[in-house]
């Protein structure tokens, strides 16, 4: 069956969202058809609105909507300890936690060489720049535990190790409630290889 142009439209639009198949791109534009012609315009003005007002922040590469971020505004945050993430949403996830009050710097991505993503298209030379001052005296690396992130996380740590910063690694293992018998071979070596004393 062909579809309208305009609906056609809209359905490709959807489906070139992340996450979002063919089923369900078209589910969302019958949904956007059945929507008041006001709530329409708001969220398409909400679109066009976070592309056009929504930066990076000048020091620690988070979205923001003026020069810094709220973070980095923060004078009762710990300076001297960072915390490299990979994305933006990694950072919501961080602060969810209530457990970290340092500061982040986003590298936007990780080392991927068979997707052409080298050091030069990450912010690893922003991050460099920043730890000259002096003041940082730990970069704790939290990147995922997936093969790109965990070449990201070595190649920092042997790139900051001889500046004379203190370079840690988030733990990885069992999540909190998680029963034994139910995690995978690579989930177990992490927890061993993590494990602390007590």
């Amino acid at each position: 069956m062909r579809m309208i142009k305009p609906l056609a439209r809209l359905h490709e639009q959807l489906r070139r969202l992340p996450g979002i198949g063919s089923k369900t791109a078209l589910r969302l534009a019958y949904h956007v058809l059945d929507m008041p012609s006001e709530d329409v315009r708001e969220l398409a003005d909400a679109l066009i609105s976070a592309k056009e007002q929504i930066r990076l922040c000048a020091c620690c590469f988070d979205l923001c909507d003026s020069d810094l971020c709220d973070i980095c505004r923060d004078k009762t945050r710990d300076r001297t300890v960072v915390c490299v993430i990979e994305q933006p949403q990694d950072l919501m996830a961080m602060e969810r936690s209530r457990g970290y009050k340092g500061l982040y710097h986003v590298l936007h991505g990780v080392l991927s060489p068979l997707d052409g993503v080298g050091p030069e298209q990450l912010k690893i030379k922003e991050l460099l720049v920043r730890l000259q001052s002096g003041e940082i005296k730990e970069v704790i690396v939290a990147t995922n535990s997936d093969v790109e992130g965990e070449a990201t996380a070595t190649y920092l740590a042997h790139l900051l190790k001889p500046i004379g910063v203190t370079v840690s690694r988030i733990a990885h293992g069992l999540p909190v409630g998680g029963d034994l018998e139910y995690a995978d071979e690579v989930t177990l070596s992490k927890a061993l290889e993590n494990r602390r004393n007590m």
